[in-house]
């Protein structure tokens, strides 16, 4: 069977390769962070990006500070020298990639370990680790402003 008899696995199998190979270092970073350790690990320099569709973060919350991403699209935006990059994606980018259960993050991980981003790591459980933790993010005081300046 082709890849239009499977729908679900289209989105996960057409991938955009780098412009330029991607060169770096093996590094020791973890590959997981126990939710436990999440502001550890943002406290630390690690980007939380939340990769939940958005029905789940309007379901289940957001993830205060973290960059939100469309589940599909956060290959290709997170591995440098694509056309759909970030700015900020790189090879040395630290990014702490959050889905529901953690398993989604960790098959992104993996994937962008592969190509040569050595710090991705996943959270592993998830949202629903922080959630069973009673963490979440920090607003910055600009967001927290902005926030408080919308009427209900």
């Amino acid at each position: 069977p082709g890849l239009s008899d499977h729908p679900e696995r289209s989105l996960m199998t057409i991938t955009t390769l780098p412009v330029a190979p991607i060169e770096a270092p093996a590094s020791g970073d973890r590959f997981s962070v126990p939710a436990h350790h999440f502001r550890v690990a943002v406290e630390a320099g690690l980007r939380a990006v939340d990769i939940r569709t958005q029905d789940r973060r309007s379901a289940g919350g957001a993830i205060h500070g973290a960059l939100a991403l469309d589940p599909h699209d956060a290959l290709e935006r997170l591995t440098p020298g694509t056309g759909d990059s970030l700015r900020t994606a790189s090879a040395d980018a630290r990014w702490l990639l959050i889905s529901d259960d953690g398993d989604d993050a960790e098959w992104l991980a993996w994937h962008l370990r592969a190509r040569g981003v050595t710090g991705a790591a996943f959270l592993a459980g998830g949202h629903d680790a922080l959630r069973r933790h009673r963490l979440n993010g920090d607003l910055a005081a600009g967001e927290l402003a902005m926030i408080s300046d919308h009427p209900q």
